[in-house]
């Protein structure tokens, strides 16, 4: 399960270097370097080299600077490739050097260190990697979603075009609100992070066996955001982006929770 770990760590940390990071190669070294200080720490160099290597062909395969020709192929490709790891590869007697000093009790039980490192994962990718999958989704279908570069560097409108509503989308997970003049009203910027909150908190739920309080979340962001849906007469995409954007989301969520469980299952 360290190789799926290491694989998502790898791919959310590059994914959030693209797009914080002004001096990208950087953080791309930072990340390969931690990538290989834990393969090496947990007797798992060679884990530690996919990962990486993975990660070089995520970045390169989903670029986020031109359109993406091999549409949602790589997000599947990743997530087959992480399952892969977590099903057919046994766990591990030891975790190497850093198991003399690894000690995690939970209420479950100790939580091994190859566990630790693909919850960690998992969460490092549910940040940024996850927008990067809704992104992709979104073009797949022929949305217009811009790039997170290209969304960054256009200049604030009064109005909403198809680019924008498909970016809040990629970022949040949800369909924006229809297009309203901004001239008096305060320029919100927590689409980021609402996003990677909402993702989070389905995946820590979901991992606690809190499904009925999953649905009533689920539920109760569909009550929130049909009146801005209803009210979009004139365009008419918003339910589509809604629906398409918050599914992508929770499914990318619940798939690294269930990722997660049958690890901790099969230990």
């Amino acid at each position: 399960m360290i190789l799926a770990g290491l694989i998502l760590l790898g791919v959310g940390g590059a994914d959030l270097v693209r797009a914080f990071v002004p001096r990208r190669w950087l953080g791309y070294l930072v990340v390969g370097l931690v990538i290989l200080a834990i393969g090496v720490s947990a007797a798992a160099l060679l884990e530690a080299i996919v990962a990486v290597v993975v990660a070089a062909g995520w970045v390169w395969a989903v670029p986020t600077h031109r359109p993406v020709r091999a549409a949602f192929w790589p997000a599947l490709a990743l997530g087959v490739l992480c399952a892969l790891a977590v099903m057919s590869i046994p766990p591990r007697a030891s975790a190497g050097v850093i198991a003399e000093v690894w000690a995690f009790p939970t209420p479950g039980g100790e939580l091994s260190f190859d566990a630790a490192v693909l919850a960690v994962g998992a969460v490092v990718f549910l940040f940024e990697s996850a927008n990067v999958v809704v992104r992709l989704a979104l073009n797949s279908v022929g949305s217009g979603a811009t790039s997170p570069s290209e969304a960054a560097s256009a200049p604030d409108a009064e109005t909403v075009d198809d680019d924008a509503l498909a970016e809040e989308v990629a970022v949040e997970g949800t369909a924006p609100a229809a297009p309203q003049p901004l001239a008096h009203e305060p320029s919100l910027k927590g689409g980021r992070l609402i996003g990677p909150l909402e993702r989070v908190l389905v995946f820590s739920l979901t991992l606690l066996g809190a499904y009925t309080l999953v649905a009533a979340f689920i539920a109760a962001k569909g009550i929130v955001r049909f009146p801005e849906i209803s009210r979009d007469s004139d365009r008419g995409n918003s339910a589509e982006y809604f629906l398409i954007g918050s599914m992508v989301s929770w499914v990318t969520a619940l798939s690294a929770a269930a990722l997660v469980w049958w690890s901790l299952s099969i230990a």
